[in-house]
């Protein structure tokens, strides 16, 4: 899952400047150090991105200016070092799709839930797909226990009780300790290509409540959001029947949000459901302001007929347009053979936009 990019999310203040205080100039010669030790990390291999360094390290020293307190220090140093260290991890693997489980740390491993997760990981795992947890007990245990190490990544959170390292990923370099319940939900989403519920507790459905959040709002790219029930359960049934009777009944939430989410029964449905999802549609980005969404099959006339006759609530302005890679997106080479669908998107309408990939995938 991608989030979008920061300047596409800083919204203006009042006076048309971003709420968040800029790095902007600042002291030539200090810049100019710091750029010297950069060079000094990494010798003779140039680095791309230093200019985003200069921005995070000027931050840092801002905090001298700013005086914040040793407590706030040691939160900004200990999250920068748990996101630098994930994203490390993860460089390796960016080419794979990956799926993150959720469910309760209190399932058994008789439970039919836990079978349920194990069985969905390992049909991940034989197809290509890798699996992200909690890497603790329960549900967690299940997904990596069934996806096998090999295919196996844990993000793994500190407690007093309770959360320790399942046996199947502890000692794997896909393993990963945080801290901060902040720093190890943004890896859980911003790695994932999908999102699989099992019942659980407060952090499952904090969990399902976040990325629901920010796939509603457009702070991600749109994944699969699949709510798996045991047969016969009605856990996730009478979740959405309390958000059809509280939610959408008191105009909380539109009535295409009800698509963001899918609920299933079995392990092969579930795969059925994520794997439909990325049958055509591949991927999406802006560029300046219209959406550039990545397909695996070209749109033909009479499909963008029917999108200019029936999806216009998702336009800003325009028109839906078949096309091909654009100029901007040229350092992404690995993805111009896909041919694109472009529009001028409201960036409101989000779960009428998990309609048209549902109308693009049919």
């Amino acid at each position: 899952m991608k989030f979008k990019p920061t300047e596409e999310n800083n919204h203006p203040g009042h006076n048309g400047q971003s709420h968040f205080e800029q790095v902007g100039p600042w002291d030539p010669k200090i810049q100019n150090s710091i750029h010297k030790l950069i060079e000094q990390i990494s010798p003779g291999q140039p680095f791309e991105h230093s200019d985003v360094v200069t921005e995070i390290m000027v931050t840092a020293l801002k905090a001298v200016q700013s005086q914040i307190t040793r407590g706030d220090l040691k939160l900004l140093s200990r999250s920068i070092r748990e996101l630098r260290y994930a994203f490390k991890i993860f460089k390796s693997y960016r080419g794979i799709r990956k799926v993150t489980i959720f469910g309760s740390a209190r399932t058994k491993p008789s439970h039919p839930a836990y079978k349920s997760a194990k069985l969905f990981a390992s049909k991940l795992a034989k197809n290509g797909y890798m699996v992200i947890t909690g890497a603790g007990p329960g549900i967690m245990m299940a997904g990596n226990e069934g996806a096998g190490p090999a295919a196996s990544f844990g993000v793994n959170i500190r407690l007093p009780y309770e959360q320790h390292p399942n046996k199947f990923i502890a000692d794997q370099p896909t393993y990963i300790d945080c801290r901060y319940f902040f720093t190890r939900k943004l890896i859980f989403v911003k790695e994932a290509s999908g999102a699989v519920f099992f019942p659980g507790g407060f952090g499952t459905l904090d969990e399902a409540f976040e990325i629901l959040t920010l796939v509603q709002t457009g702070k991600c790219e749109p994944i699969p959001i699949i709510l798996v029930d045991v047969p016969g359960g009605a856990f996730w049934k009478s979740f959405k029947k309390f958000i059809a009777g509280h939610l959408l009944s008191a105009k909380r939430i539109s009535k295409e949000d009800m698509s963001i989410f899918k609920i299933v029964t079995s392990p092969q449905a579930a795969c059925d459901e994520l794997f439909k999802f990325y049958s055509n549609y591949h991927s999406q980005r802006y560029v300046g302001d219209r959406l550039v969404m990545r397909l695996q099959n070209p749109v033909d006339e009479k499909q963008l007929a029917y999108l200019n006759k029936n999806y216009t609530n998702l336009l800003e302005s325009g028109r839906f347009e078949a096309g091909s890679a654009l100029k901007e997106e040229d350092n992404q080479p690995e993805l111009q053979h896909l041919p694109r669908l472009i529009f001028k998107f409201n960036r409101v309408n989000n779960g009428r936009l998990r309609q048209l990939i549902d109308y693009l995938n049919s």
